[in-house]
């Protein structure tokens, strides 16, 4: 691939976008997005203890894992990053069977392990 670090940075645009946009979204309000995901985990097993810090967490981490996507910093770690948080989402969500956050989860999932896949391919012979 010629032009391998321009077609890759395209390539990472979308979901670095996406997480670093939900991330800047939800921090300016990051109390209300705290109080409405308690509110909206209340039917959920996942103990309130577990759900109220990580309400705080999860803006901060989409935000950080979105920006280093979208410098390309550490990719591999990053990407490792937005797997395992996108795996709490989907199992957060299914604890309350919110079946179409799941969706949208299921597709950032896929998308960042495909930009691993194409990463890990292309990485060595190009040192991007």
């Amino acid at each position: 691939m010629k032009d391998f670090k321009t077609f890759f940075f395209f390539l990472r645009l979308p979901a670095a976008v996406s997480l670093l946009g939900h991330g800047m979204v939800r921090l300016p309000k990051l109390q209300a997005f705290s109080d409405w995901m308690l509110t909206t985990m209340e039917k959920s097993a996942i103990p309130e203890a577990l759900i109220l810090p990580f309400s705080y967490f999860l803006p901060v981490a989409e935000a950080v894992i979105g920006l280093l996507l979208l410098i390309n910093f550490k990719t591999q770690y990053t990407l490792y990053s937005g797997l395992a948080l996108m795996s709490i989402l989907i199992l957060g969500s299914s604890s309350i069977e919110n079946w179409s956050a799941i969706e949208s989860q299921l597709l950032h999932s896929f998308y960042l392990f495909g930009l691993f896949l194409f990463y890990e391919k292309f990485n060595g012979a190009h040192n991007s």
